[in-house]
């Protein structure tokens, strides 16, 4: 699962990068945040999974100037961080290890991954793929051994340029600290920040900071109306720190010196697990809808091709295969089948003369090959080709048509920018597919031939009557100027001899068998038609066109496949042992 929402963040990312339209530019970068806070939960779950001790972390988050820096300073009766009067002073995340060793903090490390684990004083504001843990040789009555992180701003300006670092620190931590102050508290973007914090289910304390004395009471009911527009769950304590000037920084009532203590109590690491799938499935649909779009658009594609297909087919079978005009099949194996023909009793030399002229036509039929003439003089390849260029244009339609109606989705335009492109290309690679298919082909035929020659040695009065016609409609000659070029096969159609021999054998003895001969042949033409033409060749590359876009980075490009696993794995983790 972690591998997917990183690879979803990602193509998001990318995505927002080629730049969209101002809404998906805020509703994009919306669900980065969120992608990565999923990210970096799904981190902290392996931490509390994985790791042989577990390490409280505490979060001290807040806005510009609310003084996150003298609360953690605070917390630690130290100045181990670092304050500013400057807006955006801290952009990095900042642990300062209580009662704790750095150096027993390697699993921090694995949880950051890429950041880069600094000392204090070596943190840049020209990098923000880092942070800092540093060891405070402190032991301070507020806080049990934990690392306490100050976290940067996050409604700074330039804040999204280290706003992972913000999410990453935040979601590791058990417990959150909020500090506002009287000027901060009721900003949108405070308020904003917790509701997305509410979906990690983390303890919280309030800290209304910069207050003068006795202002609390005001400012309490109306922080606890903010805080129940942006959550449902329990309106946390609030503890109030009036400015004190002498001390130059915030002085925690010691009335609440237990309250981290008694905070930390409620922590519920062995919910976390629940806590990350209600959060995956919180946003599941949103995160993945354009990547469904996609998806749907592929699919209409597909259906569009199979549509288009399959009317090319209906016409092939209604203006070839069914056509009495137009199917020259059967009179190519008529033709075959003349050339197997014997007459007994003819002269010799007549019949030295038929096996000289017969003899290359054989080794043709021997050897399964035919001259080339025999497919361009075809009409079934020139109806082929007719119906290959007409998908085409068919599909260009559609594609305009798509273009038109899902005008925000650049899918549809650029795929038809690529059919353009490519619409040579396939027509010339179908035109040759055809003409292999239709060489291909005459073997069929000849075995045919050779089965039709066996079944009339069963009629002998048949065999023989055909034989007279052999010679006297000169059926035989035509059969051998077909193989040599001297005419087409879609005038082998309609040549007199042809038909006679035709008629002859219909209304034969085999004509029944003839019928059935003919339907098996029609019977695989469309089958091999369908399947290497249609399908193998014009199917398959009409399909993969999507994949040969050039803006490919504007897309997701996520299959549905990868969906399909990701979904399992979130269905499943709901009864995975973490749960149990």
């Amino acid at each position: 699962m972690l591998e997917f929402i990183q690879l979803l963040k990602q193509r998001y990312q990318i995505i927002l990068a080629q730049g969209q339209n101002a809404h998906e530019t805020s509703a994009y970068q919306a669900r980065i945040d969120q992608l990565l806070l999923a990210e970096a939960f799904i981190r902290k779950g392996q931490l509390i999974d994985s790791a042989a001790k577990q390490i409280l972390h505490i979060a001290v988050v807040g806005p510009t100037q609310a003084g996150k820096s003298s609360i953690v300073n605070a917390f630690l009766g130290s100045n181990a961080a670092g304050v500013s009067p400057l807006a955006g002073y801290t952009v990095h995340p900042q642990g300062f290890c209580h009662q704790l060793r750095r150096a027993d903090c390697h699993d921090v490390q694995r949880y950051f991954g890429r950041f880069e684990c600094l000392n204090q004083n070596e943190l840049s504001k020209a990098r923000h793929d880092c942070y800092s843990l540093t060891d405070v040789d402190v032991n301070s009555a507020l806080l049990p051994p934990c690392i306490v992180w100050d976290t940067p701003d996050f409604d700074a300006i330039g804040s999204d340029t280290y706003r992972e670092g913000v999410i990453r620190s935040v979601a590791l931590a058990d417990m959150v600290v909020l500090v506002v102050s009287k000027e901060k508290y009721a900003d949108q973007a405070v308020w904003e920040m917790m509701a997305q914090l509410a979906d990690l289910q983390q303890p919280t304390l309030i800290c209304l900071n910069k207050i003068s004395v006795g202002s609390e009471a005001l400012l309490i009911p109306s922080l606890k109306e903010k805080w129940q527009q942006a959550r449902t769950d329990t309106f946390p304590e609030v503890v109030a720190l009036p400015y004190e000037k002498a001390l130059g920084s915030p002085l925690w009532p010691a009335a609440k010196q237990d309250l981290i203590f008694n905070t930390a109590k409620t922590i519920a690491r062995t919910k976390h697990s629940r806590y990350e799938q209600d959060l995956l499935q919180k946003y599941w649909q949103q995160w993945l809808a354009p990547v469904m779009e996609e998806h749907q658009a592929a699919a209409d594609w597909q259906a569009i091709i199979n549509g288009q297909i399959e009317a090319a087919l209906v016409t092939y079978k209604n203006e070839y295969l069914d056509h009495p005009q137009h199917y020259e099949t059967l009179q190519q194996t008529l033709a075959e089948l003349l050339t197997l023909l014997e007459i007994p009793g003819l002269a010799g030399a007549l019949a030295g003369t038929r096996r000289v002229l017969t003899w290359p036509v054989r080794q043709f039929m021997k050897m399964g090959r035919k001259q080339s003439h025999i497919a361009e003089s075809s009409h079934e390849l020139t109806l082929l080709n007719a119906l290959a260029g007409h998908v085409l244009i068919q599909l260009a339609d559609k594609l305009l048509s798509k273009t038109e109606e899902h005008s925000q989705l650049a899918w549809w335009k650029e795929l038809s920018g690529v059919l353009r492109g490519q619409k040579q290309a396939i027509l010339l690679d179908f035109t040759l597919a055809a003409k292999n298919y239709h060489i291909g082909f005459q073997n069929e035929v000849e075995k045919t031939a050779l089965h039709l020659h066996d079944k009339l040695k069963e009629q002998p009065l048949v065999l023989n009557s055909l034989r007279a016609t052999r010679v006297t409609a000169d059926a035989a000659a035509i059969a051998l100027t077909l193989h040599t070029g001297g005419i087409g096969v879609h005038d082998l159609v309609i040549a007199p001899a042809m038909l006679t021999v035709t008629s002859l054998l219909a209304e034969s003895a085999v004509g029944s068998y003839l019928h059935k001969v003919e339907a098996t042949l029609k019977e695989k033409q469309l089958k091999e038609v369908k399947q290497q033409l249609f399908m193998d060749n014009l199917t398959k590359k009409l399909t993969v066109l999507p994949e040969e876009r050039t803006a490919a980075s504007k897309h997701f490009n996520i299959s549905a496949e990868e969906v399909q696993v990701a979904q399992l794995q979130l269905t499943e983790k709901r009864h995975g042992l973490r749960l149990l």
